[in-house]
């Protein structure tokens, strides 16, 4: 199915403002029950979900990171290695804000598009020397062999929920949950719950460079939280971690019910404690940037992005 996102191709997502970009018609046939399931990338699903949906299943994450996909002739280069003023495409404040401030000689520009329309215009065109893309999306269409340079955390944190495939289903369809639910990778589950809970304690949606980075060591999990502002001069950036083990009696089944939604994820096959401590480290995370002043670089973020 086509979505506003797919079709509105000549203007920065940032720009259009709306929350459910790729989602809204997906969640009209679900609402109306001409669809059971609709399958989204996370990232693209607002912290908060419609009245009687929810995420029934977050899938087995691809690799989170960004890649850079260099123009033909520049093959075999990297971003360090590029031309002064080279420009680079990608419509992603969190990107743009976090590479300018690593490659000052760089030029980053707007490039909308889905994945072919805008490797053709890297292709075919002079405009631009390299474009960054997740690498996810990349590896899932198979053309892994256009990725350049994998953008690690030092250089570029990812989107909250990055990489990750979740399943959106109706609340109340306790038979589809149930189904849906063997799909549930916990650790995934677990990192993009932390990611959410943190974007939504800053109230940060597309409009804003929110970056994040997770990972699980020891059933412990590391949350790295970020913001900056639109040029990457001004930024906060800090980690926190949790202990994610649970003791086996708390594997007992949960009832499904719509009360266990959790940043619009219902985990059927994790269990409690754990949720419980992802969220609130992603809470926690985002209240110390609070504290720092991450909404007065998020606000003047949103304000210059509106003015643009």
């Amino acid at each position: 199915m086509s979505t506003t996102g797919d079709k509105i191709l000549d203007t920065a997502l940032s720009k259009i403002g709306e929350k459910s970009l790729f989602t809204k018609e997906l969640e009209n046939a679900l609402e109306k029950n001409e669809v059971d399931l609709v399958v989204h990338s996370l990232k693209d699903l607002p912290t908060v979900l419609p009245e009687g949906f929810t995420i029934g299943s977050v899938l087995k994450r691809e690799n989170p990171h960004d890649a850079v996909v260099l123009h033909p002739k520049h093959k075999g280069q990297c971003l360090e290695s590029l031309a002064n003023k080279s420009v680079v495409g990608t419509s992603s404040l969190r990107r743009a804000a976090q590479l300018k401030k690593r490659f000052p000689n760089l030029e980053f520009k707007d490039i909308r598009g889905n994945l072919n329309t805008r490797l053709k215009k890297l292709d075919e065109k002079d405009d631009f020397s390299a474009i960054i893309l997740a690498a996810a999306g990349l590896w899932r269409m198979g053309w892994e062999n256009r990725i350049s340079q994998i953008l690690g955390p030092d250089v570029c944190m990812y989107a909250v929920g990055q990489g990750a495939l979740a399943i959106e289903v109706r609340a109340r369809d306790q038979d589809i949950l149930e189904m849906v639910s063997v799909l549930n990778d916990s650790e995934t589950a677990l990192r993009c719950m932390a990611e959410r809970a943190f974007l939504k304690q800053l109230e940060g949606g597309c409009s804003v460079p929110v970056a994040v980075y997770t990972e699980v060591k020891n059933s412990q999990l590391y949350l790295t939280g970020a913001v900056y502002s639109l040029d990457g001069s001004d930024s906060l950036k800090e980690t926190m971690q949790t202990s994610i083990s649970s003791d086996s009696q708390a594997e007992e089944q949960e009832k499904v019910d719509e009360k266990v939604q959790r940043v619009g994820i219902t985990a059927l096959k994790v269990s409690e404690a754990p949720q419980d401590a992802a969220v609130k480290l992603g809470v926690d995370l985002g209240n110390l940037l609070l504290g720092k002043g991450a909404k007065e670089i998020l606000t003047v973020a949103r304000q210059l992005n509106d003015a643009r």
